[in-house]
């Protein structure tokens, strides 16, 4: 039997890999070529070794033209009996190409609207920034980013925040 151990008044304001709103957008149906549980809801990814089949978490080689779109959350997949959502090795996974949708922010980052959107690929691969990275806060990790075609169209609640992917 669970319980519920924390209430609040406030609704959040999104979930990672949730629609934005209801405007137009374009979803395709991709095969998860990355570990079981590597690949979450909300995470940038890139084409994997099937084009238009597979897709992949970035790595530093991935490249723009590379970019497929956001992993989407389409209530199809079931917490398991830890409360924990994961998506496993070639499960079919819906890609946000263009439309808006909430997306998993790296650590601290804390955009704008209006602020240009980039994919990192680098040790937070998938995760994304409000500005361009090229190095790591420290000289162990390294963060890449790409430019996406995209805007932040509000600023950061818990870990997450909404852009518009232009496609």
């Amino acid at each position: 039997m669970s319980v519920q151990k924390t209430y609040s008044y406030s609704t959040p304001k999104g979930f990672a890999g949730g629609l934005f709103d209801l405007t137009d957008y374009t979803i395709d149906s991709r095969l998860n070529e990355a570990a079981d549980g590597a690949l979450k809801f909300g995470m940038g990814v890139v084409q994997g070794s099937t084009p238009g089949t597979n897709v992949a978490i970035p790595t530093s080689s991935s490249t723009l033209a590379k970019f497929e779109g956001i992993a989407v959350n389409g209530f199809s997949q079931q917490h398991d009996l830890d409360g924990v959502i994961a998506l496993a090795n070639s499960q079919s996974v819906g890609i946000l190409r263009k439309g808006r949708i909430w997306v998993r922010l790296a650590e601290d980052v804390a955009p704008s609207y209006g602020d240009d959107v980039y994919l990192s690929i680098g040790d937070d691969a998938g995760l994304f920034y409000d500005s361009e990275q090229t190095t790591g806060e420290s000289p162990s990790t390294t963060t890449t980013t790409i430019k996406l075609n995209a805007k932040f169209i509000g600023g950061a609640s818990n870990g997450i925040a909404p852009i518009d992917l232009l496609g």
